[in-house]
């Protein structure tokens, strides 16, 4: 009888995790990883600062979905079928136990990427499944219901099976091959950026951040809340990069110049901060020295100044004319902003496969039988915090399961 063979294309996440759960679904099966370019489980490597954040803490299906801006629909069967838990016991039984920080990121407990890189290796060559790198796949044909022919730039398969594991680009020619047999590609957006503010005196001040403040688009329904980090280009953090994402088709329409309002506290109501400072105008204590909300104090001088307040006033010399230009500073501060910064190494492409096209119980293509998908090639990608790993792992585990059936 003759051996199968699935081809996975793309050494990423998502394809080491197919490649593996087929090899060990289908142990009579040759799995064989084809990778474009010299390197394998980049970004693996570099996640979460190198020490690769594997998932997230979120064992409620319904919460977990609500972190993915695009195919969050598709994802409740996704992770009805490989969850959060799946992840964890998976890694475990193989040796490599995951640890939760205080923000639920999820993070091997040896804080670093290559016990995750090790372990994917290992598996590997328990498996035998070959890797082939600067190989990469420019044409699939089915040559019938039961065999695709798959050819690269160096030469030709016949494969039973084949996974697209290719990740997210931002050029549309990575997706040729895909195109060609009649798969749309969504527009290809960036996601998880940082926001320039390159004309704001504000980036002076980086390094500095704020536990808990909110940052809305101006002309938009978005804003999110979470930590804001101030950085050499302008602002950064949890609540940045979730609009990054959840905004991310309306930042690349309005070409990534917009009018960013921030709200340096925790408060959502106008009203509250203005009753804790009305409390303080009988204080004979310099405004300067009085930091409110958990603001920094180098940031609440700069705040101060933005509201034209004299750095010596005192809280009972504070005005109404200036209390209120006070308020609207903390809680209404306007920036504009004019492009964007990568986060880190960690970019994401909103875009790819149009999820219709694909079958989610299955991950295989409505158009080409034998053909099933995994990871960010996908029209699906989440914000920061191992989202979009557990995407991977999901979609991967679904094809793996499916792949020679």
């Amino acid at each position: 009888m003759q051996q199968s063979v699935v081809i996975v294309i793309g050494g990423g996440a998502s394809g080491f995790f197919a490649a593996i759960n087929t090899a060990q679904n289908f142990p009579e099966a040759k799995v064989i990883i084809l990778e474009k370019s010299n390197k394998i489980l980049s970004k693996v490597k570099v996640s979460g600062g190198g020490r690769c954040n594997v998932t997230h803490h979120c064992f409620d299906n319904t919460e977990l979905v609500k972190n993915f801006p695009r195919g969050h629909k598709e994802l409740r069967q996704v992770f009805a079928q490989f969850s959060v838990q799946d992840t964890i016991e998976w890694f475990l039984k193989r040796g490599l136990k995951l640890k939760v920080e205080n923000d639920g990121r999820m993070f091997p407990t040896t804080n670093s990427s290559d016990s995750v890189i090790e372990c994917f290796l290992m598996e590997v060559q328990k498996y035998h499944i070959d890797i082939y790198k600067n190989e990469e796949v420019i044409s699939l044909t089915q040559q019938s219901p039961s065999y695709i022919e798959v050819k690269s730039t160096k030469q030709t398969y016949i494969a039973n099976s084949v996974i697209c594991s290719i990740g997210g680009h931002h050029q549309i020619h990575n997706y040729q091959f895909l195109q060609e047999i009649g798969h749309q590609i969504d527009n290809l957006i960036p996601s998880l950026f940082t926001l320039n503010l390159p004309q704001s005196p504000l980036k002076e001040l980086m390094g500095l951040s704020v536990k808990q403040g909110t940052v809305k688009v101006i002309g938009t329904k978005h804003q999110y809340s979470g930590p804001i980090l101030i950085t050499h280009w302008g602002i950064s953090g949890p609540a940045v990069l979730k609009l990054s994402a959840f905004a991310a088709k309306d930042f690349f329409d309005l070409n990534y110049n917009a009018t960013i309002i921030i709200n340096w506290t925790e408060h959502q109501i106008e009203d509250e901060i203005r009753t804790h400072i009305e409390k303080l105008r009988t204080s004979k204590m310099k405004i300067v020295n009085t930091p409110l909300f958990d603001i920094p104090k180098r940031l609440w001088e700069y705040l101060i100044a933005r509201a034209d307040i004299d750095i010596h006033k005192l809280w009972i010399e504070l005005g109404n004319k200036q209390l209120n230009k006070l308020i609207q500073v903390i809680f209404n501060d306007q920036y504009d902003m004019r492009g964007k910064t990568t986060f880190k190494e960690e970019f994401v492409t909103a875009g790819g496969v149009n999820l219709k096209q694909v079958d989610f119980k299955t991950m295989q293509s409505k158009l080409m039988p034998g053909l099933f998908f995994c990871g960010e090639v996908l029209n699906i990608d989440g914000i920061t915090g191992g989202f979009n790993f557990q995407n991977a792992w999901s979609t991967a585990w679904i094809a793996s399961k499916n792949v020679l059936k």
